[in-house]
């Protein structure tokens, strides 16, 4: 069980970290490294981490077609935390 837990929830990393790749990479008229600081400098962190977590859903109703429902949990354990990191950031960020 735990083990399909952390699955689930290395997989929803990967896909958030690919979404917000794809997002940069397809929405910005820079480079990857210039639109990273360019994000950092209008301290939009939270929303790009939002934005690339839009991947999880695909990953989330992939898992329960699948009936695996412990790897679902995972996905939704790091969507959660990603909502964490986003309060935070949006919360500090001065």
């Amino acid at each position: 069980m735990k083990k399909e837990l952390l699955i689930g929830f290395v997989v929803a990393l990967i896909a958030t970290s690919f979404g917000c790749f794809i997002f940069i990479e397809f929405f910005s008229n820079f480079n990857f490294y210039k639109s990273l600081e360019l994000i950092k400098d209008g301290n939009l962190e939270g929303k790009v981490l939002v934005l690339g977590a839009i991947a999880n859903f695909f990953v989330f109703f992939v898992f329960l077609k699948k009936k695996q429902i412990y790897r679902a949990r995972g996905v939704l354990l790091e969507t959660f935390l990603i909502a964490l990191i986003v309060f935070f950031l949006t919360l500090f960020s001065f």
